[in-house]
């Protein structure tokens, strides 16, 4: 499995073809405490830099993106009864959802963790 970053602060986890997404810690913690998580359900298709899911906290509305091309297979209805998922894990069970990828070369565009950690230093 590979993990890859936007600049967005997405973080997507990739096993094959399918793709798991969510938001890192560096966005949970510039968010504050989540209180509500919108995520997309099954059979959408998003094209890369899609919003694809709303995540609100206590300081502000956000937009989550699709790192990339896809169907969604499944959106985490865990975040629908306990959307504090996403400031207790944001990099595990905080996931936003699930997508099988449409175009494995997008993945060349986005950041390893390396690259990501360098990245988020700079802000």
């Amino acid at each position: 499995m590979s993990r890859y970053f936007t600049e967005d602060h997405e973080w997507i986890d990739v096993d094959g073809d399918t793709a798991t997404v969510g938001i890192t810690d560096y966005a949970q913690g510039q968010l504050g405490d989540i209180v509500f998580v919108e995520v997309p359900e099954g059979g959408r298709r998003l094209a890369k830099g899609d919003d694809a899911a709303v995540v609100e906290s206590v300081k502000a509305a956000s937009d989550v993106y699709s790192p990339v091309s896809g169907t969604v297979i499944e959106g985490n209805a865990a975040l629908g009864d306990d959307p504090s998922l996403v400031n207790s894990d944001p990099e595990g069970e905080g996931w936003f959802f699930k997508l099988t990828i449409a175009d494995a070369g997008e993945l060349e565009s986005l950041m390893d963790e390396a690259k990501y950690q360098d990245f988020v230093s700079k802000l």
